[in-house]
């Protein structure tokens, strides 16, 4: 069978399926039907890989006032299959979702949710009206999920939302980035340091660590939100300056000597400083690496970058958004955990 990306399965299962039975059932419902959230699909990066779990004919239905019966008016006449594939999952031990032929009544796709509470559920705050700490306190996998995906039909203003979001305020964005280069900052001597003590595992960790966060960096710069792990390398590569960069970065990835590690971090810094001052945010700051005082290490010096992004910011941590400084998957998808971590240090 052909593989039909998600997305597109998604747009077709609504217009061709879900929308006629819901006009015929209910002609005067108005609604929003999308598919935002987690799943690779949502981002395009699905592939036929994908459709072991999660994956499949879905779709989230929000309904203008009471939506109870949709779900079970859908059950009852939702084609079994659709373009080739079940609508009929079944949940397995771990928790995941999956498509299997229906042996009785179909368990389809289809989410039916109230919008307001359904989209504060997932970002943890009113998009409406988004404060600082909303910014903050939030993944950029989760804005990355929200605002990625497709809105197929939209009675409820849910695009309206999206646009909010879509990305940082400008001086939210500034204080993003500044600390983005204050993560190089804190080890862009290491990989030599590592290296010159006989260490190259350690200057190869650090070296990847660097990789990340120039990776992560780009993203930021390009306005573009940063996918956690699984994706981050496929976003990258989506981005204009990928070309250049990814020889760079690769290439520090397979060194086995640190000399090596650090020109191809060399050329990637004064890369990517070309693309801070392409951005205009600051006064130009001279690309270019030099040595780390008196130490044999060439380094970009990212906090030249850092003090003039944070020009009008209250003083506050140099932690940056939650993902800058937390890395537990399980902290990042608790939207309490999250919003308290940043609402003690930044109030």
């Amino acid at each position: 069978m052909e593989f039909t990306p998600g997305i597109e399965l998604s747009r077709r299962f609504h217009a061709e399926a879900v929308r006629p039975i819901l006009r015929r059932a209910r002609p005067r419902l108005r609604y929003t039907a999308a598919l935002l959230g987690p799943g690779s699909e949502v981002l395009g990066f699905d592939s036929p890989r994908s459709t072991d779990h999660d994956w499949g004919p879905r779709l989230l239905l929000f309904p203008d006032g009471d939506g109870a019966g949709l779900r079970d008016l859908l059950a009852d006449h939702l084609p079994r299959t659709f373009l080739g594939y079940s609508t009929h999952f079944v949940t397995s031990e771990n928790g995941t979702r999956h498509l299997a032929q229906a042996t009785g009544r179909t368990d389809h796709g289809v989410v039916v949710a109230g919008l307001g509470d359904w989209v504060r559920g997932t970002l943890g705050f009113d998009p409406r009206r988004p404060v600082r700490a909303d910014w903050l306190a939030t993944p950029t996998q989760i804005f990355a999920e929200f605002t990625g995906g497709a809105v197929f039909h939209d009675d409820l203003g849910l695009e309206t939302l999206r646009r909010n979001l879509a990305w940082y305020p400008g001086d939210v964005w500034r204080y993003v980035l500044a600390c983005q280069w204050q993560r190089i900052g804190q080890e862009e001597a290491f990989v030599g340091r590592c290296g010159e003590a006989g260490d190259e595992l350690g200057s190869a960790v650090v070296a990847a660590r660097l990789v990340r966060d120039l990776m992560r960096l780009c993203l930021l710069m390009a306005r573009r939100y940063p996918p956690y792990s699984k994706w981050l390398g496929s976003a990258f590569a989506r981005l204009p300056v990928a070309t250049r960069l990814a020889p760079h970065l690769t290439g520090a990835l397979a060194a086995t000597t640190w000399q090596l590690r650090e020109r191809h971090l060399v050329a990637a810094y004064e890369c990517v400083a070309g693309l801070h001052n392409d951005l205009g945010l600051t006064e130009p700051v001279v690309p270019r690496t030099s040595g780390y005082h008196d130490r044999p290490f060439q380094v970009i010096h990212a906090g030249r970058f850092v003090t003039p992004l944070l020009a009008g910011w209250p003083p506050a941590p140099l932690t940056g958004a939650i993902d800058q400084f937390v890395d537990s998957t399980d902290a990042l998808g608790d939207r309490a955990f999250t919003r308290g971590v940043v609402d003690c240090p930044h109030g």
